[in-house]
């Protein structure tokens, strides 16, 4: 395989290699963010970041959500306190939903997009036809810096105005696509329906998942179409490669997948939220919960990237559901199953019977141990603060698809 096929040399890494120059990385970028961002001097306290040179180390670190942010930068604005550059020497300043604000530094692909771009069969000299918005979100720039990074010029359509779109893409002949499939899908099938060729030979697209129908609809127009995988805080985590099984993890990128609403480290297989620590100066986030739910797939992909990979976008880890006019928190369940340590894993469902919700916790146990059902079913009172039913499962039964609480209510 040439080695025109990767973008760099971290990309193929010895496994060990990889692992230890992260570690290191991770360690000072630690150090790092306890002396410059107030946010991270606070959680990470009693940490010392000498210590913090393992995988193992890293998840007795404290998790921070979306919800911390907006909490945070209410009170100390721009960033909460968590950029570690100051604001005077920030690029971009960028605004997300929920109204956070996310920082941009002075670093060549400073969202890592390239190596995603790379992947797709973007290459030097090739106009990249841009259609994510460069209004507010950091979207269009994120893929704009990727694009420049490789040297590829970049026509930054943003979003709608169709008719207008392909008439650039006539006169331009853009070889490459960046944006969400769906409008790559509806450019192309007007451009079929005008008689126009597409000019497009590769696509890297996101914002939204790639459903196997939309993707072979835009193979079918002739496009080579990968998905990459980014957050406006966390910029690139992983991507498709053209062997396109599974999504390989960004090489500045430390993956973790935790029970969601908690910051326990699952096994390699089992689904869960995604958790990502980025290398980053300007915004160090350590262990920052996206909200999205994978796995950790086994093995390296056959394309020769020797890092980890996940299996892709699996949905939202965010199962929080109103019970009987309150809000139950994957966060509580969690703490009832932590209570009992017979308990391998447990899933709350909640249903609607003769219109009451009704609310189970499926416990997978090792035998039944008397009076373990009734110790479970007070647990689960005293931290939802609502009555519940307790039913043990054999180990192994509950599926594996991240799911904390599962609510089939029905109101047909």
């Amino acid at each position: 395989m040439s080695h025109q096929e990767f973008y760099d040399d971290l990309e193929i890494r010895d496994p060990e290699v990889r692992e230890k120059e992260q570690m290191a990385a991770l360690s000072e970028q630690v150090a790092w963010a306890k002396a410059k961002a107030p946010y991270f001097s606070e959680i990470l306290k009693d940490v010392d970041a000498a210590d913090i040179t393992s995988l193992e180390a890293l998840a007795t670190l404290p998790v921070t959500r979306k919800s911390d942010l907006i909490e945070r930068q209410a009170k100390e604005t721009p960033f909460g306190g968590l950029n570690a550059e100051a604001v005077a020497d920030i690029t971009w300043i960028h605004q997300s939903p929920g109204y956070i604000y996310e920082p941009g530094g002075n670093v060549s692909d400073y969202w890592r997009v390239a190596r995603s771009f790379w992947a797709a069969g973007m290459r030097p000299g090739q106009i990249v036809h841009n259609t994510f918005s460069y209004h507010l979100t950091p979207a269009g720039m994120i893929m704009e810096a990727g694009a420049r990074a490789i040297g590829c010029p970049v026509f930054p359509g943003g979003t709608g105005n169709t008719e207008q779109q392909i008439a650039a893409m006539m006169h331009l002949k853009p070889q490459a696509y960046a944006g969400t499939p769906s409008f790559l899908k509806i450019l192309l099938d007007k451009a079929a329906e005008k008689g126009i060729e597409p000019s497009y030979k590769s696509a890297s697209v996101g914002g939204e998942a790639l459903l196997p129908p939309v993707r072979q609809a835009i193979i079918d127009h002739g496009v080579t179409v990968l998905q990459g995988y980014a957050t406006a805080e966390l910029g690139s985590i992983a991507y498709e490669s053209k062997a396109m099984e599974g999504m390989i993890i960004e090489e500045n990128a430390l993956v973790e997948i935790v029970r969601p609403g908690s910051g326990e480290v699952l096994p390699d297989g089992e689904v869960g939220e995604v958790v990502v620590t980025i290398i980053n100066k300007t915004y160090p986030l350590t262990r920052f919960a996206t909200g999205d739910l994978s796995a950790i797939l086994p093995g390296q992909s056959p394309c020769g990237r020797t890092n980890k990979r996940i299996k892709g976008w699996m949905g939202r880890a965010d199962q929080t559901t109103k019970i009987k006019g309150m809000f139950v928190h994957p966060a509580q369940v969690n703490q009832t199953i932590a209570r009992h340590p017979e308990i391998r894993k447990g899933r709350l469902v909640v249903a609607n019977v003769d219109g009451k919700d009704i609310m189970t916790l499926q416990c997978e146990v090792d035998g039944a141990p008397e009076g373990l059902t009734d110790a479970i079913a007070a647990s689960l009172q005293s931290v939802s603060k609502l009555s519940g039913h307790v039913e043990i499962v054999a180990p192994g039964s509950l599926a594996n698809d991240g799911k904390v609480i599962d609510d089939v209510r029905s109101y047909e």
